[in-house]
């Protein structure tokens, strides 16, 4: 939601144009399909004795991915709106990345710190910075939700799930 001390002056600034978009997910979809077909030939794309080979529905599914893309390209390229159309204003695309990054450092810690403290400190982060909530309030819901999700996992559950120095040092790991 917009709220007066982030409607900034370049906050209504487009961050992409729809044809900017269309564009480049045309091209990833594109590369995606080529891949796709490329494998299919790699493995056998053709139709032997026994029936179709292992690649013979991807290859197709591959065409029809390049085929499509080309299409959604050519549409994009030659609509004089889109150009013009803003998909994404600054503002947005910064609410995004508010979300985005600390959720991408949170899936990379995982693997240092384990995925308990990296949530309770996703938890935190998020309450503090984004639900402007206190250290006070904070911190008994960003410790209890891990804590409640160790009980739900390790111990009923017994599905172990990855953990870090912290757990070890508290033998729990």
């Amino acid at each position: 939601m917009s709220t007066p001390e982030n409607n900034e002056a370049g906050d209504h600034r487009s961050a992409a144009s729809v044809r900017s978009l269309e564009v480049v997910t045309a091209a990833i979809l594109f590369a995606l399909g080529a891949v796709v077909i490329a494998d299919s030939l790699r493995i056998g794309a053709g139709w032997n004795m026994d029936g179709p080979q292992s690649g013979y529905f991807p290859f197709y599914i591959g065409i029809f991915l390049c085929l499509s893309s080309l299409i959604n390209f050519w549409h994009a390229i030659r609509d004089p709106e889109t150009a013009s159309e803003s998909f994404l204003t600054r503002h947005q695309a910064s609410m995004v990345m508010s979300l985005l990054i600390p959720t991408t450092v949170f899936v990379v810690v995982i693997g240092f710190i384990g995925i308990y403290v990296a949530s309770a400190l996703l938890i935190g982060w998020f309450m503090v910075r984004l639900g402007k909530f206190n250290l006070g309030r904070t911190a008994p819901i960003a410790i209890g939700i891990p804590a409640v999700l160790f009980a739900l996992f390790e111990i009923w559950f017994k599905m172990p799930l990855p953990k870090g120095p912290l757990e070890q040092l508290l033998g729990v790991a």
